[in-house]
């Protein structure tokens, strides 16, 4: 079996475990580093996975080790675990926005097999959308591993050259609150038009997952679907032609630009730092 050590016990962690569960991966297996001593009885509790309070009895002869803690704290965690990664020498898979390969093989005293992903929120249920991307020290058995981790939470995609991931962050890593922002918006305009809030809520949803649902599940591009809903002088051309009075298509050019450059500037700020 391939032994999996998650260091961070989250959100994100916890959908991934999760998810390997579900298809058929033993929790006998996986280990998790997690200092917050309630959680660690919740995981423990939940999945039957070891649970340590501390970052280097987790990591000890992991197959895979899987950095799910927060960018700003990535330095002292990989520094922590720089003899345990020198012995093991396990695939690294990091998870944190903005933190390059460079700084990973930094802070952990050398060049290592790394793949950087970068999952969104729907993971935690099993309709993610993660972008990867692996260095050249990770050979096809270990990025079959990474893509089967990541598999278990949704939608994978590898891209070629790691400065895509900051786009991969800005599209599908911080999309789900650009819809969950749209949706606020049709329910506070439905309800200001004399809709009850739950219709309204009601509606906004399930319009949000029947149309995501014709996206994924055809294979038609968006621009003919929106085309086939839009009548000549109706309603829904009324609307759009709203919408591109206020210049829609550059609002969201412009806001997918400046997530993109935030996670640029992630990375520089860490190496100012550290």
């Amino acid at each position: 079996m391939t032994r999996i050590a998650f260091i961070g016990g989250g959100n994100m962690a916890r959908s991934l475990i999760g998810g390997v569960l579900r298809h058929g991966g033993h929790a006998g297996s996986i280990s998790v580093a997690e200092p917050r001593a309630y959680s660690c009885q919740e995981l423990a509790r939940e999945f039957g996975v070891a649970t340590y309070p501390q970052n280097v009895l987790a990591a000890e002869g992991a197959d895979m080790l899987v950095l799910a803690v927060k960018p700003q704290v990535m330095p002292a965690v990989c520094k922590e675990l720089k003899h345990v990664v020198a012995r093991s020498r396990p695939l690294v898979v990091s998870i944190a926005a903005g933190i390059r390969i460079a700084q990973i093989e930094r802070w952990l005293g050398g060049p290592q097999a790394v793949v950087r992903c970068m999952p969104n929120t729907p993971a935690l249920i099993g309709a993610g959308a993660t972008g990867l991307f692996a260095n050249g020290r990770v050979g096809a058995p270990q990025r079959a591993l990474a893509q089967h981790l990541l598999d278990s939470a949704g939608l994978t995609t590898w891209v070629p050259q790691e400065e895509e991931l900051d786009v991969v962050t800005a599209i599908s890593g911080s999309g789900p609150a650009y819809f969950f922002l749209l949706a606020e918006a049709l329910e506070a305009a439905g309800v200001a038009q004399g809709l009850s809030p739950e219709t309204a809520r009601a509606l906004a949803a399930q319009t949000a997952l029947g149309a995501g649902r014709m996206l994924t599940e055809g294979s038609e591009p968006a621009a003919t679907l929106r085309e086939r809903v839009t009548s000549p002088n109706g309603t829904t051309q009324a609307a759009l032609e709203s919408f591109a009075m206020d210049h829609f298509n550059l609002i969201v050019e412009r806001a997918v630009d400046a997530a993109t450059r935030r996670a640029e500037a992630m990375s520089a700020a860490m190496d100012a730092e550290s």
